[in-house]
């Protein structure tokens, strides 16, 4: 079983009612392919970063198995910053910064490695990016997994529904689902 992730590999800073963090790891790509290590030992992520990204969670990454090929390193450039308040429910949140940085002309390259894979999972990207990796794999995989968030259905309504065309589960929280569906 080979699972791809395309997603952020960013910096976050986060506040909800229970904590806050300055500038951390983040990013739905490093997530995913970090969380699925604990069952996946085949797998890859396409994703971008700046030389800014430290260098030991990219070690970490690999020493889970998590194959970097399609990680491109821009140098010179900063990594994505996402910056949000989360409310009360832990689903609702307000984003305060963001800055695409290396994300605002991300060309996902798919490495010839990936193709065939059986698995792929669309993380929190513009749908530009993500219909792009589907458009670039040889062979549909067996299960396309998508999430996404109120910024894209707010900027980019029509590439969103263009993507979600293409994939088989999406994954999303309430707040998204409303403002996806226009029903409470």
């Amino acid at each position: 079983m080979r699972l791809i992730t395309v997603g952020s590999v960013a910096f976050d800073a986060i506040e909800t009612p229970f904590g806050k963090t300055d500038k951390i790891v983040g990013g739905a790509g490093t997530f995913i392919s970090l969380s699925s290590s604990f069952f996946v030992k085949d797998q890859g992520i396409i994703s971008v970063v700046g030389e800014d990204f430290p260098n030991e969670t990219l070690l970490e990454m690999k020493q889970r198995g998590i194959d970097l090929e399609g990680l491109q390193i821009k140098l010179g450039e900063k990594t994505f910053f996402w910056s949000g308040k989360y409310h009360n429910d832990m689903n609702s949140r307000d984003t305060i910064i963001t800055e695409l940085n290396v994300l605002e002309n991300f060309d996902p390259i798919v490495p010839v490695s990936y193709q065939g894979s059986d698995y792929l999972m669309l993380g929190n990207l513009s749908p530009q990016v993500q219909r792009m990796v589907i458009e670039r794999l040889t062979k549909r995989p067996k299960l396309i997994a998508m999430d996404t968030m109120n910024f894209w259905m707010d900027i980019a309504w029509d590439e969103l529904m263009k993507t979600l065309a293409l994939v088989d589960l999406l994954i999303i929280n309430d707040e998204e689902a409303r403002q996806l569906s226009k029903e409470y």
